[in-house]
């Protein structure tokens, strides 16, 4: 038997969701706690599998993790293992992550190339060139990135030959207990990263420049505990309100805020939302039908590629038709067959494809490539007529929390279900 995530559609959301804390900052935020032998105790924190995926991998490598509803404890006083294994790190990219850390903190790492979703080439080869300008030495042997830096690294200054979030990351971690000062040029500007260095300053760390393209990190001997509260989740804020939109209905969602969105915010108003500012989150409805409207990811402040998919099947049923342009991962198109058995018009052409709006979605069965493909989908479910049925849902509890509980609040007929699997 395998589980589904059965969808009735065509009711529209009307209600409150309270969004969760972003898994894309609680990741390296957890990793931090490994620069430091006193405790990290982290607030907000998603109920999700790669949370739980992380803590198994930084258990193994010694530290002491502790629970409650959504927080997390973890302290790395008595680190006995510096090898990040192949189990684990081939499920989830961001475990590449705890490479920075442990070089920096012990001066050698070995830690699995990453793997995770089905997204082409994501090497990790902006994160070797920076530990080497910072003095580390890095091969790769048998599927491990071997990391030494046995009289610690220096500080540098390094320009990423190509912008990355996961990069930028691991250079801060590692920089922020190096020797002197590095500076990092052509880097992440996503509010994660904003996050993440908040967190480390919070830990005694001199991270200054963070949400610009140049972040400068004075080294210091050694950070401190502290207690951090992770920022809201920016894409599940931005899928539950395409969710809105696609189903016609008036939500308001909680715990969160539009200045993390400005170009989703920018694209949405242009396609018909009407977004209403609240104390602590916000109130999105649409006014008139959904017209169609170009979309082309970019980095941060751009489109964000992880709600591509979601903004697809918003424009699956738009008035016109709408281009949509994908330039940071060159497979993120795998949902397009899904949506077109649901009954979407879409043609791809290269890195774009042609979406001309239909009057309504269909029920159908199908199957999730992605996280953010498993949202699309779900979006899509919401809106069509008779049931969908969504299967491969791993990928969607990797990155959606309670995902059944905040639409079932806002009137959607959704639930899990076993069927035969054969």
């Amino acid at each position: 038997m395998a589980t589904v995530l059965k969808i009735q559609g065509g009711f529209p959301l009307n209600g409150t969701i309270q969004i969760s804390g972003a898994k894309n900052s609680a990741l390296p935020l957890m990793v931090a706690c490994l620069l430091t032998d006193q405790p990290l105790t982290l607030t907000n924190v998603p109920n999700l599998a790669d949370i739980r995926t992380t803590t198994q991998l930084l258990e193994i490598l010694g530290v002491v993790a502790t629970q409650g509803e959504d927080t997390r404890t973890l302290c790395a006083s008595h680190i006995t293992s510096t090898t990040a294994p192949y189990d684990l790190v081939k499920t989830m990219r961001a475990s590449v992550l705890v490479l920075g850390p442990l070089v920096a903190r012990y001066g050698i790492a070995r830690v699995s190339l990453p793997g995770g979703c089905a997204l082409g080439a994501r090497a990790v080869d902006v994160h070797l060139e920076g530990l080497r300008a910072m003095g580390a030495t890095c091969d790769l042997d048998e599927g491990y990135i071997i990391a030494k830096a046995p009289n610690g690294l220096h500080g540098a200054n390094f320009t990423m030959r190509v912008v990355s979030v996961g990069a930028t990351e691991n250079l801060m971690l590692a920089a922020s207990i190096a020797k002197g000062q590095t500076i990092l040029r052509n880097v992440a500007r996503e509010p994660e990263i904003v996050d993440l260095a908040n967190c480390l300053n919070a830990m005694g760390a001199k991270v200054e420049g963070a949400g610009t393209d140049t972040i400068t990190i004075e080294g210091v001997s050694a950070l401190h505990g502290a207690t951090y509260k992770v920022m809201p989740d920016r894409l599940e804020t931005g899928s539950y309100a395409i969710a809105a939109l696609i189903t016609g209905g008036d939500v308001v969602l909680k715990n969160t805020s539009l200045d993390y969105l400005p170009m989703v915010r920018e694209t949405l108003e242009k396609a018909g939302a009407v977004f209403e500012e609240e104390v602590d989150g916000f109130r999105i409805y649409q006014n008139g039908p959904i017209q169609g409207v170009d979309v082309m990811t970019e980095p941060y402040p751009g489109f964000a590629t992880d709600l591509q998919a979601p903004m697809m099947a918003l424009m699956g049923i738009c008035e016109g038709a709408s281009m949509i342009t994908e330039t940071i991962f060159e497979n993120r198109f795998m949902h397009v067959p899904e949506l077109v058995r649901m009954g979407a018009n879409i043609q791809v052409h290269g890195a774009s494809a042609m979406v001309r709006g239909v009057k309504k979605l269909s029920g159908a069965p199908v199957m999730a490539t992605d996280i953010r493909a498993s949202i699309g989908l779900v979006a899509a479910g919401l809106a069509a007529k008779g049931d969908t049925t969504i299967s491969r849902l791993y990928h969607l509890d990797r990155g959606y929390d309670s995902l059944e509980t905040k639409l079932q609040g806002c009137g959607a007929i959704v639930e899990r279900i076993k069927v035969d699997a054969s």
